[in-house]
């Protein structure tokens, strides 16, 4: 069956509290992360491009597979408090829910699987035999400016749903505002101020998200 409501999350700091890269990031060291973690606000607060910093980033940090592992468990452990009961209620009423991410997919997996989330929109990393670091999915929409937008599109033309609403924190969040029909900023971990500015609705809580959309006219 084909979903007649789609509500799409960020992962980081929305679905979870971290921030991917920076705690990849912070396995290599005080100065490693603060350099990362510059660089990720710079992006998300819009004032540098995604596509500047991406393969930067990564080829700075150089991520292992063990490593990708890690972080997964920290995506959970740092999970939204409100998040399993606000992705019950939207389920209960329709929704179906699923993550568009400019992270990376063998980190976010793990808690998609918790959240019971069975799609994940996001960059693939690549690893040699070994399990190091050998690259990443550079044609994905998701590592582009512009690509969570694109994203979308796809879905409808896909899925054809009635509604897409998405829920995100960071600049590329926002660039979704007009292909999604809804665009919801969220605030609990970082208040971008433009993002703020710029959203249909803006809440600090998954929770909040459920009783916006649950209260709409269905």
């Amino acid at each position: 069956m084909r979903p007649s409501k789609i509500i799409a999350f960020d992962c980081d700091s929305t679905l979870s509290g971290i921030e991917g890269i920076d705690e990849m990031a912070r396995l290599r060291g005080a100065a490693c992360f603060a350099e990362i973690d510059a660089m990720t606000r710079d992006a998300m607060e819009g004032r540098i491009s995604l596509d500047s910093i991406f393969a930067r980033r990564l080829d700075i940090v150089r991520p292992t597979r063990v490593e990708s592992a890690l972080i997964g468990q920290l995506y959970i452990k740092h999970v939204e408090p409100t998040a399993l009961a606000a992705l019950a209620v939207l389920r209960a009423a329709g929704w179906t829910p699923l993550i568009i991410s400019g992270g990376y997919t063998q980190a976010i997996e793990p808690l998609a699987t918790f959240l019971g989330i069975d799609r994940v929109e996001a960059v693939g990393l690549r690893f040699d035999l070994a399990g190091n670091y050998a690259g990443y999915e550079a044609t994905h929409p998701a590592s582009q400016r512009g690509g969570k937008p694109r994203i979308i599109h796809a879905l409808r033309e896909e899925l054809k749903p009635e509604k897409i609403v998405m829920v995100g924190d960071g600049a590329s969040d926002l660039e979704t505002k007009g292909s999604a029909d809804v665009f919801v900023g969220f605030g609990r971990y970082v208040s971008r101020p433009a993002v703020k500015a710029g959203a249909d609705q803006f809440v600090d809580s998954l929770a909040e998200v459920a009783s916006l959309l649950i209260g709409e006219k269905r």
